[in-house]
């Protein structure tokens, strides 16, 4: 008896802990934080494919002693702005910098970092001085105080701009020639060639435009977090955490975050090295891939019967609805429904339901105007025999023309779902991470983009032509069916 009273009361222990670690969880505040992925030393991805960087060690310790928890949402740089602008996120630290502008539309916390602009050419370039650039092209990253800095130099300087919406495809544009020169923040720019980018700083005793980073939400919002943020970088400066932070990263080697060498210069050291995220990558592709497939070839196939209804006004929203998403940018789109519409409606929708949406909406547009011509592509006789031997439009559609056109339409459906793959790369603009934003993550961290994006090629191309394989199978298999 006396056993089990000790059971009973070890039990009765347990959970009364339980409860109370329950519900300190539950009291802790919860925000979601966006960052930019591709920053290295700031934020990136190390070898074991987890976020690191400066600013990532800052928001765990803060995290750890103000007492909150959060969920990191890395992504480009102006995809996370405007979640913060538009109140989907709590706070952006991605190597923001503080400036007139910004600070109309966020709120800003303590800086934690000073930096300042370099201007950087290729390793062998003949370009010696700004004045050089005259009547060259100049790459820039869009959203970034670098870019501003860069861009307000154009009309002095008499160069060209082109813009980028990732660190290392603005690098490497620079680095093969296409672009003569670029600007950058020292401090990220030191990191990239530290750790192979073959590129020079031209100005690295004298930087441009100084200026401060800051952690940063809404304006007028989120001021619990602002203060827990600006209370605790004020502990880990005073107690020496920051410096080691800092210390950590801007004094490491590449082996130390990238990887051996053996793992970065060759293309099968880095698959084997990388194995994991590109399956990872892959199996998010594939997702997107097989929900969209269905679903926008359900939504396109209800579109093309409802643009050979007997009815006009049928006819004219099919029509509508197919020209408006067809017309429409994926990448614009897919913005429109994961930043524009949460911001005027105040729902926020999840990236791979943004994806979804976007794919089913755009591709379904597609469906629905090669559906529509499949049937109006069935020689019009067979209506007139259909209607002659007593069936009204609706029956002669369904068991007469649309039998018929399907047949017609199969491989315009096998290029679609094709197209509907290799489209889903562009939602890594959202934050997803499919194969091409993990290809991307990959190589703002070793800097190996040829390689990287070699690998990542051919998986599409494996991809594809299973895909394409499935389909001609079901193709033949359809031409064989006897209606």
């Amino acid at each position: 008896m006396t056993m089990l009273k000790k059971c009973l009361l070890g039990l009765a222990t347990f959970a009364a802990f339980f409860t109370f670690v329950s519900t300190s969880q539950a009291s802790e505040p919860h925000y979601t934080i966006t960052t930019d992925a591709t920053y290295a030393p700031f934020t990136f991805q190390d070898k074991n494919n987890n976020y690191v960087g400066i600013e990532q060690d800052m928001m765990q310790a803060i995290a750890k002693r103000e007492g909150f928890t959060y969920t990191m949402k890395p992504m480009s740089f102006n995809s996370a702005a405007q979640l913060v602008s538009n109140g989907q996120a709590d706070g952006i630290i991605a190597g923001m910098s503080i400036t007139p502008e910004r600070k109309e539309v966020y709120d800003f916390a303590t800086p934690y970092y000073k930096t300042g602009v370099a201007w950087i050419v290729k390793n062998n370039s003949t370009i010696k001085q700004l004045a050089d650039l005259k009547g060259k092209t100049v790459a820039l990253k869009t959203g970034t105080a670098a870019s501003e800095y860069g861009k307000s130099l154009q009309s002095k300087y008499g160069f060209n701009v082109k813009y980028f919406n990732d660190t290392d495809t603005m690098y490497n544009d620079v680095a093969v020639g296409n672009s003569a020169a670029t600007f950058e923040d020292m401090p990220v720019i030191q990191y990239a060639i530290k750790n192979g980018m073959k590129l020079k700083i031209m100005n690295a005793d004298n930087p441009g435009n100084a200026g401060w980073y800051g952690f940063a939400v809404q304006k007028g919002k989120n001021k619990a977090l602002l203060a827990a943020f600006n209370k605790g970088f004020a502990a880990i400066k005073a107690d020496g955490t920051y410096n080691k932070i800092t210390a950590k990263y801007l004094g490491a080697s590449q082996a130390t975050f990238s990887g051996s060498k053996k793992d970065n210069s060759t293309v099968l050291g880095i698959l084997t090295a990388n194995k994991a995220a590109f399956l990872k990558g892959l199996w998010q592709t594939v997702q997107l891939t097989v929900i969209a497939i269905v679903l926008a070839s359900i939504w396109g196939t209800l579109l093309g019967v409802m643009g050979v209804s007997e009815l006009k006004w049928v006819r004219g929203v099919s029509t509508t609805i197919i020209y408006i998403f067809r017309g429409l940018p994926l990448m614009v789109l897919a913005f429109f429904i994961y930043i524009g519409l949460p911001g005027v409606t105040g729902v926020k929708i999840p990236a791979f339901t943004a994806g979804i949406i976007t794919l089913i909406l755009n591709e379904g547009a597609y469906t629905g105007a090669f559906v529509r011509g499949g049937f109006e592509a069935v020689e019009r006789g067979q209506m007139e025999a259909a209607r002659s031997l007593g069936l009204n439009y609706n029956s002669a559609m369904r068991k007469v023309i649309m039998p018929q056109g399907l047949r017609i339409m199969v491989p315009s459906f096998i290029n679609q779902f094709i197209i509907t793959l290799k489209d889903t790369s562009i939602l890594s603009a959202i934050g997803l991470l499919e194969l091409t934003q993990t290809g991307t993550l990959i190589v703002a961290r070793n800097s190996q983009g040829f390689r990287v994006w070699a690998i990542v090629a051919v998986i599409y191309l494996i991809v594809i032509t299973l895909l394409t394989w499935l389909s001609n199978w079901v193709e033949k298999k359809l031409n064989n069916y006897v209606l």
